[in-house]
């Protein structure tokens, strides 16, 4: 409890609350720690779309965008960590304030726009940091500055870019904080850039689409099929959510945390079933009981980042022995 006490009421008040301030404050610390030893303790081991995860406890998208804290991620308990999201033109995101803490619902809202380096810049660093001693996901997503007819072309210079640095990729399309992004999760789109990209994948590595949980069964259905039809590797269930459940607030982006919880399971349950993939389950995951439903929902692997800014690295070691005793 000593993160919940001290920790976190002191990482609330720096730069006078700003939430955005403080996670790069965090990002800069943890880029100082030197590697540590990689977490997995007997009966966590998984393979999954064929990649061998020391646990199945990863890091999600978002939390470190450019990869600046690479080497702290595995001593924190990480099986796995997936940074972005990346799209190939560096941009600056959305202006600022743009990310907004709500501690008595666990929640979070952003609204950030993917604000990145760049796929040339994230490649660069990856190069000179060297192999990680766990799997390592990158989140592809579109520019900004690109309209909705460049999209293909977007990802894929991403793609190609980082192709030899990536353990599996993640299509990012339901965002909600780059205009006209969930348009390609509609069936035409998506299937025009998961046959792009499966040209551009000679080694066959594991491309996998991230899903929001504001789509309708029925949609949810038809983005499935594309993805069948694509020889997709996986899905990522959920992406952050436009709706507030619990949650009063005004300000727009995408919420996650605590109260997306209920949806992600009802999402996860769905492609699981539906699909016969792997999914990663993540969305609202703050406990070791939440762990163990969505493993129960059909998730193969989760992923943590709400939960982890409020219970802070003792999440991930409860998160990886509630798989071990469920898996």
């Amino acid at each position: 409890m000593t993160y919940e006490r001290l920790v976190r009421p002191l990482l609330f008040r720096l730069g006078g609350g700003d939430a955005e301030t403080v996670h790069e404050l965090t990002l800069r610390w943890l880029a100082r720690l030197p590697r540590g030893a990689v977490h997995s303790p007997p009966g966590a081991r998984r393979t999954v779309f064929g990649i061998d995860f020391p646990n199945p406890v990863g890091l999600a998208a978002g939390m470190d965008k450019d990869g600046r804290a690479l080497r702290a991620w595995p001593r924190l308990g990480f099986g796995f960590v997936e940074v972005g999201t990346v799209t190939w033109h560096p941009q600056p995101g959305n202006d600022r304030p743009r990310l907004f803490r709500f501690p008595e619902q666990e929640a979070v809202v952003n609204r950030m726009g993917f604000n990145n380096a760049g796929a040339r810049a994230l490649s660069d660093r990856l190069r000179a940091l060297g192999p990680l001693p766990v799997p390592l996901g990158i989140s592809l997503g579109k520019s900004k500055v690109t309209p909705l007819s460049g999209a293909v072309e977007d990802y894929v210079s991403s793609f190609r870019q980082l192709y030899d640095q990536g353990a599996y990729f993640a299509v990012n399309v339901s965002s909600p904080n780059t205009p006209g992004l969930r348009e390609l999760q509609d069936k035409a789109h998506l299937s025009a850039l998961l046959g792009a990209l499966r040209a551009e994948n000679p080694a066959g590595r594991p491309v996998l689409v991230k899903v929001a949980p504001d789509l309708t069964d029925t949609a949810l259905g038809d983005l499935l099929d594309v993805c069948l039809s694509h020889g997709v590797a996986g899905l990522i269930a959920t992406n952050t959510t436009v709706g507030r459940p619990g949650v009063d607030t005004a300000e727009a982006g995408g919420l996650s945390g605590r109260p997306l919880a209920p949806r992600a399971l009802e999402v996860v349950r769905f492609v699981a079933k539906e699909s016969g993939l792997p999914v990663i389950g993540v969305g609202g995951i703050t406990t070791h009981d939440d762990v163990t439903r969505m493993l129960d929902a059909g998730a193969s692997l989760v992923q943590l980042y709400t939960g982890l800014i409020y219970h802070g690295p003792r999440l991930v070691k409860q998160a990886v022995q509630a798989t071990r005793e469920r898996l």
